[in-house]
């Protein structure tokens, strides 16, 4: 299988993963490689910062696009301290959950939203 390697700090131009809009630079070349069948390393190297908003649209939508043993497969993450490790793994969780049943997860937020009022 060829391999290409990603690198967050060339696609957005910089060292902090906390944009969305960021997220969507390097979801986008992340997921043509998927859907090439590529194996996809992604590289922090070099970043100072990674949040959960960068990474669930940068990581997580992809769940949407692939199943979740592809992605296992196929995509491989690099220079990830073990804070941003368990985040990561935090927004693959949810993305799981979120694109399995997205009704059912949203009706959880309501009731928790709604508990909070």
């Amino acid at each position: 299988m060829e391999e290409v390697t990603i690198r967050a700090y060339n696609s957005i131009g910089g060292s902090l993963c906390t944009d969305p809009d960021d997220g969507e630079k390097v979801y986008v070349p992340v997921n043509k490689a998927l859907q090439e069948n590529k194996k996809v390393v992604l590289c922090f190297r070099n970043i100072e910062l990674v949040t959960a908003a960068f990474l669930n649209v940068a990581v997580g939508q992809l769940f949407r696009d692939h199943d979740e043993s592809f992605i296992e497969n196929h995509l491989e993450t690099t220079g990830l301290d073990e804070i941003d490790t368990g985040r990561l793994k935090d927004v693959k969780d949810t993305a799981i959950l979120f694109y399995k049943d997205p009704e059912r997860l949203q009706r959880s937020i309501d009731e928790i939203m709604e508990e909070d009022s």
